[in-house]
């Protein structure tokens, strides 16, 4: 929804995470507080000021330099975003919608292909995210695991630790060698970067308990202090010297194969279920709980690109968080928008005790009652669990009028409160900002569209009054002046206070969720300012008499800036703009900014096709693959009696899909052939005989009740036809698409369960069988260890930008839909080229759909990058995002597609085309992300 043209022409020349915050012991921190502080304005936004800073709290909230600190944080997976300049992108998002932090699990595997190998560089480039945080001015509260869940593979452990000496999460001294190393590599970056050294943002430390008791996490407690790291440690599983911090505020929830958790229809319905309701009513009542550091995850899901996904859940991880999978702000926005800068603005909040209980007359509403000991003011949790509506009175706390709770809803009201240099009796709308711009004061009311927000200021002497819009209706009794507007009717509704008790006028301004998703707040060291209008407003730099913003435009609309007193001009991402004075002093932009403009995309063809999977053919070279002989292995799964051990991670193939050959002598008497085999969620197998297809068995559809399993085991048992019962040689292939290791269960050493191939039995006769194994190749130099698998094509560079198929007779020209039917791989490889505008931000996503019936599925690669997995016959996901910086907006694009059949259905692709998800004027620019090519 866009800004009506009558808006702006009218205005125009009219006059937690069960966490617990404990110091670290540093010279610059403390766990507590000798004295009591205050309540007062918070500290200014962080940045790396070369200067020391001191960290503790008390038991109402983190103290930083002696101001109290609510922290808002957003958690985001930097890993799921593989293109560097997007990260700015992402978190300038955050700090517009009222972070003032961000979360950053670091996944080991992410950065260590072998060990004593640590990568940073490229899209792991840990620095540059925390560079990038710290000139956004969020503070970072980080968490380099060593496991950190967070749905990915084995929980953030790095598939080489499945084969190392040592039981993860636990005191095992063989485990925590390779632990220290891993955080000596991660904290000799953090060290550069802490806020009490002023090298930095880095406020909190997260440290991982997990299930290793005490010692275990003694010992990474230790290590970090060893380190050098003096900010105060966040641990989880209770509380520590008094001050609680909370679950995490979740926006949404992980969706797994086959849409389990959502009905089949993926995070389209995670939005829906865990809508801006639920986020509020986690928040808010974390907030009575008396917790003042929240960490909302996820604020921005993103992708789990190649290898990367736990095995619950697909490539998407959209959340259904804030900030969609195509980086655009959702309506979901809006919730933490308005909490996020009512935490910073409002700083009664960060110092609050248990008042007095309130009862009501409907047990359907639950209302918390809380009170700040410095000024008295009040706040009042009001929470509805019913599915209706609930309309009560609230006796005995100066709140006059009856209040209502949407169904499944929660709201916080005030009463008692010094806003700016008045006095709020009460309100029926939640408080969203609170700032002094200018000459006057501004409060913004929020709530929900079609609601009426009523409020009262306390006001001795009767002040001039007026409605700048159509919709409030006001009046004074008694010494006090009542205010009643609804909401969503025409937008921004204002009025202004003038004289009376006060010499500072006061703007009152009242929105809805859309409406205050166009309202930004933000500071700048000649003052606060508020700007409305824009999608985002991303930057505000004041220099001289101009203030300079920077953001994104979607549709046509108007803009509004209430600046730092001096300011009379504005530019707009660099552009100065033609301003009028507004009545209450604002700059009102004259006529409107242009809608951002249409993205053309063009349409997917020129496919060539090239089948693969050579490896089944009996006379495949497999001369330089290793054999696979072993007889022990540091698996958890035990080894079949006999052996060998055919568990990929003893090979060092720890992630995507490997081939077995098996050569035997004399199959007169094999009747049947039993392959044992261990994947993550969705994984299957083919086999092949002598080159001919013995058939295809998968992992069944995770159901609700399986939707977590990490690791499926299965028989497959296939008959051997009569004219390959023939003495002489034969081989057996076999393909194993071994997808991700468990996470949540690795402290039952479940990361260690085998993956691959475990046994082999015949029916009939007991040939021996002499096997090797081949996974993928090295990890490429830019793309890391998760990129690629092993099949025949990845290994031949048949994804990669450069990959000459124009010249090589197999490759043949095709349009799409096919049908084909065939056991094995196919590869589909076409060029594409864009021309989106320099300064617009479009995000492109590809489609694949086809008739549901059809069993196959798809590996996609983008200019070498692989972006996700596709399975048609289980879904839920169709869309996949392609990251800007990845794909070259301005330029020629390689898209390749692995297509793996079992050859019981045709097996496409069907539909495949790109999408747009979104285009906003604006921006961030963004660095081309290296894809080397052959």
């Amino acid at each position: 929804m866009e800004l009506s043209r009558r808006t702006f022409t009218a205005l125009a020349g009219t006059a937690a995470l069960g966490l617990a915050l404990a110091g670290s012991g540093g010279a610059a921190t403390g766990p507590r507080t000798a004295r009591t502080v205050p309540t007062g304005p918070p500290p200014a936004p962080p940045r790396a000021d070369g200067r020391r800073h001191r960290v503790g709290h008390d038991r109402h909230s983190l103290l930083v330099d002696g101001r109290r600190l609510v922290l808002w944080s957003g958690e985001v997976h930097f890993f799921r975003l593989p293109s560097p300049s997007l990260w700015r992108d992402v978190l300038q998002k955050l700090r517009a919608l009222g972070h003032n932090a961000v979360t950053v699990p670091v996944a080991w595997n992410h950065h260590s292909p072998a060990p004593g190998k640590y990568d940073f560089s490229g899209v792991r480039d840990l620095d540059l995210f925390l560079r990038t945080a710290a000139e956004e001015r969020l503070y970072v509260v980080l968490d380099p695991g060593p496991y950190i869940g967070a749905d990915v593979d084995a929980g953030g452990l790095p598939g080489w630790l499945t084969v190392a000496d040592g039981t993860a999460r636990t005191a095992d001294p063989a485990y925590l060698r390779h632990v220290d190393e891993w955080l000596s590599a991660v904290n000799a970056i953090a060290v550069r970067h802490l806020y009490t050294a002023g090298g930095g943002t880095v406020l909190l430390y997260r440290v991982e308990d997990g299930h290793g008791g005490p010692a275990h996490q003694e010992h990474l407690s230790r290590k970090m202090r060893d380190d050098r790291i003096d900010v105060p440690v966040l641990h989880r599983g209770g509380a520590l010297d008094g001050l609680w911090a909370p679950q995490a505020v979740e926006t949404g929830r992980p969706d797994a194969w086959g849409g389990a958790g959502s009905g089949g229809k993926g995070y389209t319905q995670v939005f829906a279920d865990q809508g801006p309701a639920s986020l509020r009513r986690t928040a808010l009542t974390h907030l009575a709980d008396g917790i003042t550091v929240h960490d909302v995850r996820m604020a921005f899901g993103g992708t789990s690109w190649g290898w990367l996904p736990g095995p619950g859940v697909y490539t998407s991880y959209d959340y259904g968080a804030p900030v969609n999978e195509g980086r655009r702000p959702t309506s979901k926005a809006a919730a933490t928008h308005q909490l996020g800068h009512l935490l910073r603005t409002v700083p009664e909040l960060a110092r609050l005790d248990r008042a007095r209980e309130v009862r009501v007359n409907d047990e359907r509403l639950t209302v918390r009652h809380l009170t700040n000991p410095d000024t008295d003011a009040d706040f009042y949790v009001l929470r509805n669990d019913a599915d209706e509506p609930v309309t009560t009175t609230l006796p005995d706390t100066g709140i006059e009028v009856p209040v209502t709770v949407a169904a499944g809803d929660t709201r916080l009201l005030a009463a008692n409160l010094e806003l700016g240099r008045r006095k709020l009796a009460y309100t029926t709308a939640q408080p969203m900002v609170s700032l002094t711009a200018g000459r006057q004061d501004i409060v913004v009311f929020t709530g929900r569209k079609g609601e009426t927000a009523q409020l009262a200021l306390d006001c001795e002497t009767q002040p001039t009054t007026t409605r700048l819009d159509l919709e409030p209706a006001w009046s004074y009794q008694q010494g006090r002046l009542n205010v009643v507007v609804p909401l969503g009717v025409g937008w921004l509704a204002r009025v202004l206070v003038e004289g009376g008790d006060s010499d500072t006028p006061m703007l009152l301004l009242f929105a809805d969720d859309a409406t205050a998703l166009r309202l930004w707040p933000c500071e700048t060291p000649s003052g606060s300012l508020l700007v409305y209008g824009p999608a985002l407003l991303r930057t505000a730099t004041v220099r001289g008499s101009t203030v300079h913003l920077t953001g994104d435009v979607v549709g046509e609309t108007g803009l509004e800036v209430w600046a730092p007193r001096g300011v009379t001009a504005v530019t707009w991402n660099g552009r100065l703009l033609r301003t009028q004075v507004g009545r209450t002093g604002s700059l009102v932009l004259e006529g409107l900014m242009p809608a951002a403009p249409t993205v053309t995309l063009p349409a997917l063809d020129g496919w060539r096709r090239r089948t693969e999977n050579p490896e089944s053919d009996p006379d495949f070279d497999d001369s330089d693959w290793p054999a696979a002989d072993r007889t022990s292995s540091r698996s958890s799964t035990p080894v079949p009696e006999g052996g060998p051990v055919l568990f990929a991670d003893d090979y060092g193939f720890h992630y995507g899909d490997v081939w077995y050959r098996g050569r035997f002598e004399d199959a007169r008497d094999v009747e049947q052939v039993s392959l044992s085999y261990s994947t993550g969620t969705q994984g299957l197998l083919m086999a092949w005989l002598d080159g001919e297809p013995l058939g295809t068995h998968r992992m069944p559809e995770p159901d609700e009740d399986t939707a977590d399993r990490g690791t499926w085991t299965a028989t497959a048992t296939f008959d051997v036809p009569e004219r390959l019962r023939e003495p002489g040689t034969h081989v057996l292939s076999v393909l194993v698409r071994r997808m991700q290791r468990a996470g949540d269960e690795a402290a039952e050493g479940a990361y260690k369960a085998a993956r691959g191939l475990m046994a082999v039995e015949f029916e009939g006769a007991s040939p021996s069988v002499s096997w090797r194994i081949r996974g993928a190749g090295e990890p490429d130099r830019v793309r890391g260890p998760l990129n690629n698998g092993g099949l025949y094509g990845e290994r031949h560079g048949w994804h990669l930008p450069g990959h000459d198929d124009g010249d090589d007779g197999d490759w043949e020209s095709v349009e799409f839909p096919r049908a084909d039917r065939r056991q094995g791989v196919a590869w589909y490889r076409t060029e594409f080229k864009l021309s989106v505008p320099k300064d617009l931000d479009a995000s492109v996503g590809l489609v694949l759909d086809d008739d549901r019936e059809r069993a196959y599925r798809v590996q996609i690669f983008l200019n070498g990058w692989n972006l996700g997995q596709y399975i048609n016959d289980v879904g839920p996901q169709h869309t996949f995002a392609l990251p800007n910086g990845i794909l070259r907006t301005r330029g020629s694009n390689t898209l390749a597609l692995a297509v793996l059949s079992d050859g019981t259905t045709p097996a496409g692709p069907g539909d495949v085309r790109l999408t747009l998800l979104g285009a906003a004027a604006g921006g961030v620019p963004v660095e081309a992300v290296d894809s080397p090519g052959r």
